[in-house]
């Protein structure tokens, strides 16, 4: 399967949020209560059953106030902050197509993967109104069950305006070109590699991006360092224990010589019971 990506247009975006719904249609996902907080935007943040959303940006420039739309989603990275945190094989994975997908069936709700998002995307879910999900993270599945069917993205497919399309990884390079002709900025998260790429008209800052993301330290140094070194400490560990019992053999108990073990009045020490 060849790599894919969402490619996200923001000049087009009307922010008509046709790409929210029709995520929400497609997973069976629920819809949140919300209430008026004096924005567009709703609902205010991910959720187990909010996968992608789109975010109104108010931002005043020269005097006056301007929109900036943004889309709040996994960003589905090459190197993948998600992956190199959770401690469970195959809870989360990454398929030919560039997928990078939580395995409710595996995940043990650790929570890991929330923390090592750079993009802030997993959500976990302690229990949902329905009683489904308990313990266990979600996010964008980057529909990989429509594209195992040769279908593309519901998100994609719904777009009126054509601010997002759905394409080859590999026409990336001759995107960056085109883009640049016109002024536009790419944000593909630099060293990330994300699968989900931008074409911006100002600065990340201002649709809600960071300028340079970046895996947590955290996870950096669990997954570099510290996973490693207690993986190797444990098979030293395991070694010595076998040269030792190859060597010197099992430890023998042997009962101090000190005359017969005292008795108790249960034992037999003279009287009848």
């Amino acid at each position: 399967m060849a790599e894919k990506m969402i490619l996200i247009d923001t000049s087009k975006c009307t922010a008509c949020r046709g790409c929210q719904t029709a995520c929400k249609q497609w997973n069976s996902l629920s819809a949140v209560k919300t209430e008026n907080r004096g924005s567009y935007e709703n609902p205010p943040d991910l959720t187990y059953s909010t996968y992608t959303k789109i975010r109104f940006n108010e931002v005043e420039v020269d005097g006056e106030i301007k929109w900036f739309f943004g889309q709040h989603r996994c960003m589905h990275c090459a190197d993948a902050g998600c992956m190199k945190a959770c401690p469970v094989p195959g809870a989360i994975t990454r398929n030919g197509s560039g997928s990078v997908v939580i395995n409710q069936q595996v995940c043990t709700g650790c929570k890991y993967c929330v923390f090592g998002c750079p993009f802030d995307v997993p959500r976990y879910d302690a229990m949902n109104s329905e009683g489904f999900g308990a313990d266990k993270a979600f996010k964008c599945t980057f529909c990989f069950d429509r594209q195992e069917m040769g279908e593309q993205p519901a998100c994609t497919k719904t777009c009126p305006t054509g601010a997002l399309s759905f394409v080859d990884k590999a026409a990336l390079g001759a995107i960056k070109a085109s883009a640049k002709e016109k002024g536009m900025a790419v944000y593909d998260g630099d060293a990330l590699g994300t699968n989900v790429v931008f074409l911006l008209q100002d600065k990340p800052s201002m649709y809600g991006l960071p300028a340079k993301p970046a895996i947590p330290t955290p996870t950096f140094l669990w997954r570099t360092v510290m996973k490693p070194v207690g993986v190797a400490a444990f098979l030293v560990g395991v070694l010595a224990a076998i040269a030792h019992y190859v060597y010197i053999g099992p430890k023998d108990i042997e009962e101090e010589d000190g005359g017969p073990p005292p008795s108790s009045p249960y034992s037999g020490g003279g009287g009848e019971y």
